[in-house]
């Protein structure tokens, strides 16, 4: 694993969207190249479906 993230991803994302099938999948692919997640997902309704937000970031990212 290299100190930076690859594709030039940033060091912290916050990944959000339909808590659906799809959104897993993007929270699991950013994990699989080695993100962690930080904190726990939230979650809103917006007036017709669950809109969820995760973050993830880097291994030796400081959070502050």
């Amino acid at each position: 694993m290299t100190d930076q993230p690859p594709n030039g991803l940033p060091s912290y994302r916050l990944l959000t969207g339909p808590d659906d099938e799809k959104f897993c999948h993007r929270v699991s692919e950013a994990l699989d190249l080695g993100f962690r997640l930080h904190g726990s997902p939230a979650v809103t309704f917006d007036g017709v479906r669950v809109i969820a937000a995760q973050a993830v970031v880097w291994p030796g990212t400081t959070a502050g």
